[in-house]
């Protein structure tokens, strides 16, 4: 079973060519502007409930572009740093993903779900974090 907190290797970009309706244009891509596209390792963020009943996971994928953004998390994943994007949540089919990688330690697990729960829960305005000033 896929657990949060796991980082997989997973394919974000498009394998079909999916026809999405863009103010009545045709776009073959659904991805747009600074979306992630590539294959890249990526941390389940979806609770292990909905692992087990679902057949998509939440994910945030893992760059090696270092930004000082409140919503990225610096992490260390198999002697490589990087940065769990959690700007850029997707839900994918599990069929995307790929080889399991690693876990993230307790310490980077409970930062994902302090800036999750900042994020979604919480105001941000009660909080030290100041998003995008």
């Amino acid at each position: 079973m896929v657990k949060q907190f796991e980082v997989y290797w997973v394919s974000l970009a498009t394998d079909d060519l999916l026809e999405v309706h863009i103010h009545g244009d045709p776009v073959w891509d659904p991805t747009r502007g600074s979306e992630i596209k590539k294959t890249r390792p990526c941390v389940i963020v979806s609770p292990n409930e909905m692992n087990e009943s679902l057949k998509t996971v939440i994910v945030a994928p893992l760059t090696t572009v270092n930004r000082n953004f409140p919503t990225r998390i610096n992490v260390m994943v198999k002697r490589k740093k990087g940065q769990i994007v959690l700007d850029q949540l997707r839900t994918i089919d599990k069929v995307r993903l790929g080889s399991r990688i690693a876990t993230l330690n307790e310490r980077d697990s409970e930062k994902v779900k302090s800036v999750l729960s900042i994020c979604f829960l919480e105001k941000a305005g009660n909080h030290e974090i100041a998003f995008f000033t």
